[in-house]
């Protein structure tokens, strides 16, 4: 009645086996039959008015399908049913007559058991995949059970008595809605004309079955519609032929939807509710309204007025509550912030400020090598300075620095090179970071052990990304390529052992591999082409300046050793085509050699001075 909590139990196993389901015992003879044995957790606070002695055991399904029998009464653990399931029990339920607990699990199997000698009575599957919900008949004579399809069960045979279709998910709510079938003139069997519900987890429909004395009708009769899954479902059970349904919905949105029907046959088109309830705190001033989540509703005795419980799960507020139903639509404002206003403590620090006086001097922890002035801070100043007004700007560093007298320019790193271990740390920056400015830094050395060293250095995993890094350079300039092929050669031979490791090494170095294919490709051509090129440019270069030069003394100035034959410059052609860049100088000296047109330029080109001045001039 006060929304206080009246008793709390831990499990021992509580965080290993978690409580999954709950259900009361019926509490004797003296509760009417007619509740379809006790609905979950929540009946409690129904109840709690006139049967508050009697009821006492609870049932608890555990996660790893144990079930716990505890007394409320006693406040401690009666029994504990062990054996049945091997998996997480989903539901479990009373007989209203003999002692028996019917549970369920993920084990797909139904069990019975017998309170009081906590033995299974009996054990038999009850679906194909797990079983999740359970419900026993008015009569207590079938069995509801549900995984995904409802199946109705003979208790005595333990055979399936009739199917439905069900829902396309895990059924998560079963209950009877009628106890008496709505048509009198048959005699009564006990469970044909009855009505149940269903409602089942991520499904906004709930539906009502109708059980027929033949086997042909399988699907739903009327299905009610809400606006999200329904997480909590009570209702009042019609028991005259006349008296029209109640049913109270909470769904997970928080919203409690009421409907009220009189079931009388088939309905092909989903029943809206009649009433949606929602609260929200009040929105004094500033504050917006917030809605507060409905976690439960259960009807009264009396049919009409609701038990509604709102709040925080952890201490939520218990309300009965009249409603007039006759609005589609009522919002009740509740200020839920005064109710459950936890009272904060103010803050006890434990830190204790000394108290500086100016006769004590403060030590100030400095930078080891520099020789701090202690300045005494005076308790004004610290108070100014932590409360600093909005106009005011906050010092720079250099200028507390400077405060603190230390040296800023000490501080400072010294210029130049950093050394090869900041490279490895600057590689690895640039190249997480992407940044061209860095990389090209780091990789336009042209010292060959700074190159070494720093490869050595960078982690493992910069490899791949160096590779793709230098792959890229490699497409761009030459003269830049010639560097990059540093770099690669100290990556091939530092780090083989780790790319021999790499399963997709071959599609990682693809791309590298197709370009030196085709540079290679072109080298021999090229060099062809060199050598010829600069043969024809020389010999252009020669006659140009043999028109140009005058008349000169024809004294020697120059004299070589042997005469070159003309084989000796066909041989000195093939060695050009075969030999790389280095030997080419060599090369074109003896090929001027055998051209006696060349005397003169290649005078100039050997850097003879001793011609007349004026030629001299003429050839710069």
């Amino acid at each position: 009645a006060g929304s206080r909590l009246q008793h709390e139990y831990v499990p021992s196993a509580h965080l290993s086996a978690a409580c999954t389901c709950l259900a009361w015992a019926p509490a004797g003879a003296r509760q009417p039959p007619s509740k379809d044995g006790p609905q979950r957790k929540k009946r409690k606070s129904e109840v709690g008015g006139e049967v508050d002695k009697q009821l006492d055991i609870l049932a608890i399904g555990t996660a790893v399908g144990s079930i716990l029998l505890y007394s409320t009464v006693k406040g401690e653990l009666q029994s504990k049913l062990d054996g049945g399931h091997d998996s997480r029990v989903n539901c479990v339920r009373w007989h209203q007559e003999s002692c028996c607990l019917y549970s369920c699990s993920d084990d797909k199997h139904i069990v019975e058991w017998n309170t009081q000698t906590c033995k299974v009575k009996c054990k038999w599957k009850g679906d194909n995949s797990s079983v999740t919900c359970l419900c026993i008949s008015p009569d207590g004579k079938m069995l509801l059970s549900a995984g995904r399809t409802i199946k109705l069960w003979d208790l005595e045979t333990k055979e399936v008595y009739r199917h439905f279709t069900g829902h396309a998910t895990s059924v998560s709510s079963l209950m009877f809605t009628t106890v008496k079938p709505t048509n009198e003139s048959k005699p009564f069997d006990g469970i044909t004309g009855l009505y149940f519900l269903s409602g089942a987890i991520h499904d906004r429909l709930l539906s009502v079955w109708y059980i027929r004395s033949d086997r042909k009708e399988k699907n739903a009769v009327m299905s009610f519609t809400v606006t999200d899954e329904p997480t909590f479902v009570d209702l009042t059970v019609s028991e005259v032929k006349e008296e029209p349904v109640k049913l109270a919905v909470v769904c997970r949105d928080g919203q409690l939807h009421l409907f009220e029907h009189i079931l009388n046959g088939y309905c092909k088109k989903p029943l809206t509710s009649n009433c949606t309830v929602q609260i929200a705190t009040p929105g004094d001033g500033d504050s917006t309204p917030k809605p507060v989540p409905i976690l439960a509703a259960a009807f009264c005795t009396d049919k009409q007025s609701l038990l509604l419980v709102y709040g925080n799960a952890l201490q939520p507020v218990v309300e009965k509550v009249s409603l007039n139903t006759s609005e589609s639509h009522i919002c009740l404002v509740r200020d839920i912030q005064k109710v459950l206003s936890l009272k904060t403590d103010a803050a006890v620090t434990k830190v204790k400020t000394p108290v500086v006086n100016s006769d004590a001097k403060v030590l100030v922890p400095g930078i080891p090598g520099h020789s701090t002035a202690v300045k005494t801070p005076a308790l004004g100043k610290e108070k100014k300075k932590n409360k600093r007004k909005p106009g005011e700007t906050e010092e720079s560093i250099e200028e507390r620095l400077g405060a603190l007298d230390i040296d800023v320019s000490k501080v400072k790193t010294p210029g130049g090179l950093p050394q090869t271990d900041s490279f490895a740390v600057l590689l690895v920056q640039g190249l997480e970071s992407n940044d061209a400015e860095i990389l090209n830094k780091v990789l336009n050395t042209r010292k060959e052990n700074i190159v070494k060293n720093t490869v050595a250095r960078m982690p493992i995993h910069a490899v791949i990304p160096l590779l793709h890094e230098l792959t890229k350079r490699l497409q761009g300039n030459p003269y830049s390529a010639s560097l990059m092929v540093r770099w690669l050669k100290s990556v091939f031979t530092v780090h083989a052992s780790y790319l021999s490791t790499l399963p997709d090494l071959i599609p990682q170095l693809g791309m590298l591999y197709q370009l030196m294919e085709s540079r290679v490709k072109t080298l021999q051509k090229l060099s062809r082409l060199h050598g010829r090129l600069f043969i024809l440019v020389t010999q252009v270069a020669a006659s140009q300046t043999v028109q140009d030069v005058p008349e000169v003394n024809q004294t020697a100035k120059l004299v070589y050793e042997d005469e070159s034959s003309e084989e000796e410059g066909s041989d000195d052609e093939m060695i050009a085509d075969k030999d790389s860049d280095e030997n080419w100088d060599e090369d074109e000296e003896k090929e001027e050699q055998s051209d006696e047109q060349d005397m003169t330029v290649e005078k100039e080109i050997n850097g003879d001075s001793d011609l007349e001045p004026e030629n001299e001039s003429e050839e710069e």
